[in-house]
């Protein structure tokens, strides 16, 4: 019982140091909004993402079609709320599978250490050796385009940098008493790794993951941009602005709000990140 009013007690103060900060209350809110827009698309969308009014093609903001419409005619605002589905599915996704794997190699890099730590660092340095983005862009296109491959490549690539994370997070806290403890009444490995060491370790993880969602929605806008990401007809912000980079003197707007979809998202997970991290330093809590 004590545990669990100490564990409210502490996302408590979480919460009160988030809410200090009004531009992470803002990051909260837009993204709030921009999940919200994406899992209720079907209901806010004017028409379908596919339906074409070929007659109406690359017209502009009115009644009829909020933001207008595209070169084939299909309304630009209803696949921007459809789009944000597959943008935001794979940042999600591909940051929730790397860090549950970076944690867990991280977790046992440090707490074996010795030749288990250098193996897994080294085989991690391979990965960290080439640009972030020039490796998921060389895994997009071995497995092929697709969004789930586009998700596996964003995930794998996200994966060294976790895992380094949590190594470093659990060096400094392996050596604790409470790990010797439970020790000392013979509990395994596993259970001390799963029971006490990550737990304790996993702040520095939790604001990485966070950030992390912004980047991953960039490399999969990305990845969409060139080809290997979402294919036609189905929606996505970078597939979008590729569609509309041709159009840029009739049609800027067919490129511009896209992108202003992708840079305001990535803006919010990275403040949020930043919020994150600040109520969850003890030496920033009064």
């Amino acid at each position: 019982m004590d545990e669990a009013v100490k564990g409210r007690s502490y996302s408590g103060q979480i919460w009160r140091q988030l809410r200090k900060s009004k531009i992470t209350v803002i990051s909260m809110v837009v993204i709030a909004v921009i999940v919200l827009a994406a899992v209720f698309a079907p209901l806010l969308a004017p028409y379908s993402y596919e339906e074409q009014f070929t007659s109406r093609a690359l017209e502009g903001p009115g009644r009829d079609f909020p933001l207008g419409t595209d070169r084939v005619g299909r309304d630009v605002l209803s696949r921007l709320l459809y789009g944000a589905r597959q943008s935001l599915s794979m940042g999600i996704i591909a940051v929730f599978g790397s860090t549950i794997l970076g944690v867990l190699l991280g977790a046992v890099a440090g707490y074996y250490g010795g030749f288990t730590d250098g193996l897994i660092m080294r085989l991690l340095d391979i990965f960290q050796g080439v640009p972030m983005f020039l490796l998921t862009v060389t895994l997009a296109a071995v497995l092929g385009p697709s969004l789930r491959n586009a998700i596996i490549a964003i995930g794998i690539t996200m994966v060294p940098g976790n895992a380094r994370m949590m190594r470093a997070s659990i060096l400094s806290v392996r050596e604790m008493e409470y790990i010797e403890a439970a020790k000392s009444i013979d509990a395994s490995d596993a259970r001390i790794i799963l029971k006490h060491v990550i737990p304790n370790s996993i702040a520095p993880v939790l604001v990485s993951f966070t950030m992390g969602l912004g980047g991953a929605v960039l490399s999969g806008s990305g990845l969409s941009f060139i080809g290997l990401g979402v294919q036609a007809p189905i929606p996505e912000w970078g597939a979008m602005i590729s569609e509309g980079r041709n159009l840029m003197r009739q049609a800027p707007q067919l490129a511009l709000y896209p992108g202003i979809c992708v840079m305001i998202t990535v803006i919010a997970f990275n403040m949020l990140g930043d919020g994150l991290r600040d109520a969850l330093d003890p030496r920033l809590k009064s």
